[in-house]
């Protein structure tokens, strides 16, 4: 007799959500909304013909059928990914190195460094991926990641690559070179930032009372950059994205004022699985974090 199984999609909602005891972290995890979450679980329960969590407002536990089911399905899991982890490996070409940051990351301070280690290590594919969303390391086949954010990330090691921090920048010959002399004259100028980060902070360290401006708003840093050096306005900038452009005077700070940023920049990697290519590329950017790129 065949067993009939439920689709992978709901089990893998369901797995997230018991072991984080949450549908948003859950959602946050895979890279999925909290309302498919919350569809993929009813499915599943639907598919099983009893409830899995109680549900009360937002809180959610499981049901005594839900935590036999969550032991299961989560060793079930775990084995499949050991399994496909396996396979990648020994029929992966070990001389390919796959690694994920954010494309602004890539663009403005990964890529004008990495030629360095591609002709330290010519044998060694380098495959970059970038993406703004998190990425599943092991099922996507990644070696090692390049993250913003506080470290902590299931089933991952991380180690702090950069520490980073908030400053206004603009291009030196943004409104004909007049650039605001004092912090509270820029209420008068056209503002920018990324939709992660905000202006409060930093204002709250210039010690200027300005409410949160209505700025012009971009998913990613770098082109939030690029609007910058092109004089379109001035831009809340982190300074791990912004030293090339300011190095190369393609931008400037507008005050020698800072705001701690809400996180650092990580290297990551799957628990206890670091590749030896991913180990030459960690120790190698831990080596060239404060080195300038040529």
């Amino acid at each position: 007799m065949t067993t009939r199984l439920p689709p992978l999609t709901t089990l893998r909602a369901f797995e997230a959500a018991a072991r984080l005891g949450n549908f948003s972290r859950a959602a946050e995890e895979i890279s999925v909304t909290h309302s498919a979450i919350s569809h993929q679980v009813r499915a599943l329960e639907r598919s099983l013909g009893t409830a899995l969590f109680h549900r009360n407002g937002r809180r959610v536990t499981l049901t005594d059928a839900g935590r036999h089911f969550a032991d299961r399905v989560g060793s079930a899991l775990r084995e499949i990914g050991e399994a496909a982890y396996l396979i990648r490996r020994s029929d992966r070409d070990k001389n390919v190195l796959t690694i994920t940051t954010l494309p602004s990351f890539a663009a403005r301070w990964l890529l004008p460094r990495l030629g360095r280690f591609m002709e330290r290590h010519p044998k060694i594919d380098v495959n970059l991926h970038t993406s703004l969303g998190l990425v599943d390391l092991e099922r996507d086949g990644v070696d090692l990641a390049i993250r913003f954010g506080t470290g902590e990330w299931p089933g991952l090691e991380a180690v702090k690559f950069l520490d980073d921090e908030l400053f206004p920048v603009a291009s030196p010959r943004y409104n004909r070179g007049r650039l605001p002399a004092r912090p509270a004259e820029l209420a008068k100028f056209r503002l920018m930032r990324s939709d992660d980060e905000f202006w409060a902070p930093w204002f709250r360290a210039a010690r200027v009372k300005i409410d949160e401006p209505h700025s012009l708003v971009f998913n990613d840093s770098a082109l939030l950059l690029q609007a910058a050096v092109e004089g379109r306005g001035i831009a809340l900038a982190r300074r791990s994205i912004a030293e090339d452009d300011l190095r190369a005077g393609r931008l400037v700070r507008v005050f020698d004022i800072s705001a701690p940023a809400r996180g650092a920049n990580y290297l990551a990697w799957p628990k206890g699985k670091l590749s030896p290519n991913a180990a030459l590329l960690r120790d190698w950017l831990l080596q060239e974090r404060d080195l300038r790129p040529s």
